[in-house]
């Protein structure tokens, strides 16, 4: 199926688009952020140092193979037309690395572990390349805001489903066998070797092979140009000119690197933020499995919000205005302490088995982690919004593929900071702390970045 007037596509091809981020997102919610990134740090490898260590170096080689080819497989899209058959290939690699996250047991499979979530890690994000490249086919540029907004707050919906169904049903305290709702857990999931937290791993794959499937058979394609053959040629040359052009094209260029130095800021402070909890108050799956739903509700109203506010008012007051509460809302997370709250002083010590509302810091934290959530909605939204009002019509994928390289430079960099700062001074906080000047400078040159009239 092709596409027939661009831009304005029917409402079931647009909920197909929409579903895309409802399909991957558990991927990101489930293993990259609340639960397998935490149990792999205080499970697999039995110390949250050395764990977010090594997942920072997973998630940095990760970074890296997309950085490089991102560019070079958008131009390639361009250059043949459609973009489905690279949804389902880097899809498949999505697949096959979350189920793989099984093998991941208490103590051992660490190699296997790392190197099936970079597999997965790969997969999603090249696949949401080309599915972003398909907004501008789907509705007028003053939608695109609402679209990307919906499709974000879509997205977040998904992860706080999934996340509530792995808490409720799946994933038990080891001590008591019971889940967050007091039940055992579902298909007889073993406690003590946590398999309700690797399960995680195959229940993404299957929610995103379930979920994509209405993109597959209701959003229109781009009609096809070249053969694959004709077009790497064609997209190599293309992409080629494209990077010189980038000289000429101030703003595009600068967007790009206030993104680069930005926005995967943010990756790296969901990728680190659940283990950063679990080293810090001693949280466990349940206690950062209900973290990541109240940051899952507040980044689902942020995104739908923001995307009206991105219609309204453009990209760049929104992403600018998520920029500062990030800034904000990280600091002051750095700076408390299980005793202590910057401005109230000194306050009493989490007990234990307390729970995520047994003390003021960590209720002081949750709040903070909900300003996070609010902001981090629109900046991913709006983001991909600006870069479509910036890209020439007929090179929209390659300024995704270039948006995604500029996205990962620092999500390469950025994880290997955190993992690397972490390391020589055996303190998560350091490691999280190189995260603050990314959004500042960030902010600093988005705020150069002019949009055409």
């Amino acid at each position: 199926m092709s596409t027939g007037a661009p831009g304005h596509a029917s409402r079931r091809a647009i909920a197909g688009w929409v579903l895309f981020d409802w399909a991957a997102q558990p991927f990101f919610t489930l293993v990259t952020t609340f639960v397998y990134a935490p149990y792999f740090a205080s499970a697999v490898m039995a110390d949250p140092v050395q764990g977010q260590v090594l997942w920072g170096y997973a998630k940095a080689a990760a970074g890296l193979a997309i950085a490089t080819f991102s560019p070079v497989l958008g131009a390639i899209a361009d250059a043949a037309g459609r973009r489905k058959p690279w949804i389902a290939a880097f899809g498949a690699l999505l697949f096959a690395g979350s189920a793989a996250l099984w093998w991941g047991k208490p103590g051992e499979g660490a190699m296997l572990v790392l190197v099936a979530f970079a597999v997965a890690s790969i997969g999603a994000e090249f696949a949401t390349v080309f599915n972003n490249a398909m907004m501008p086919d789907l509705v007028p540029r003053e939608r695109l805001g609402r679209l990307s907004g919906t499709g974000w707050a879509t997205g977040y919906v998904g992860g706080l489903i999934s996340l509530a169904i792995v808490l409720g049903f799946l994933a038990a305290n080891p001590q008591t066998g019971k889940t967050l709702i007091g039940l055992a857990p579902w298909l007889g999931l073993d406690p003590a070797s946590r398999e309700g937290d690797r399960a995680t791993g195959p229940l993404s794959a299957i929610w995103f092979a379930v979920f994509v499937l209405p993109l597959f058979l209701f959003t229109p394609d781009h009609a096809p140009r070249l053969p694959l053959r004709t077009a790497i040629g064609s997209g190599l040359r293309t992409l080629s000119d494209t990077l010189r052009s980038l000289l000429q094209r101030r703003d595009a260029a600068l967007f790009l690197l206030a993104y680069m130095i930005a926005a995967d800021g943010l990756v790296a402070l969901f990728a680190f933020g659940g283990i950063y909890a679990a080293g810090t108050f001693g949280w466990g799956t349940i206690e950062i499995g209900i973290f990541g739903i109240v940051l899952t509700i507040t980044g689902a109203i942020g995104a739908y919000v923001g995307g009206r506010l991105d219609d309204r008012f453009g990209p760049k007051p929104v992403i600018l205005g998520s920029l500062a509460a990030l800034i904000g809302a990280l600091m002051a997370i750095l700076l408390i302490e299980p005793d202590y709250i910057p401005l109230l002083g000194p306050v009493e010590r989490p007990a234990a088995g307390g729970g995520l509302y047994g003390a003021a810091a960590e209720r002081t934290f949750l709040a903070l982690g909900m300003i996070i959530g609010v902001a981090a909605g629109p900046l991913q939204a709006s983001a991909r919004t600006l870069l479509v009002r910036l890209a020439p019509a007929d090179r929209v994928t390659q300024f995704f593929g270039l948006f995604a390289l500029s996205g990962k430079v620092t999500s390469f960099i950025g994880p290997f900071l955190v993992g690397a700062v972490t390391a020589a001074t055996l303190s998560q906080k350091a490691g999280m702390a190189v995260l603050v000047g990314f959004f500042v400078v960030g902010f600093a040159l988005l705020s150069r970045v002019r949009l055409p009239t």
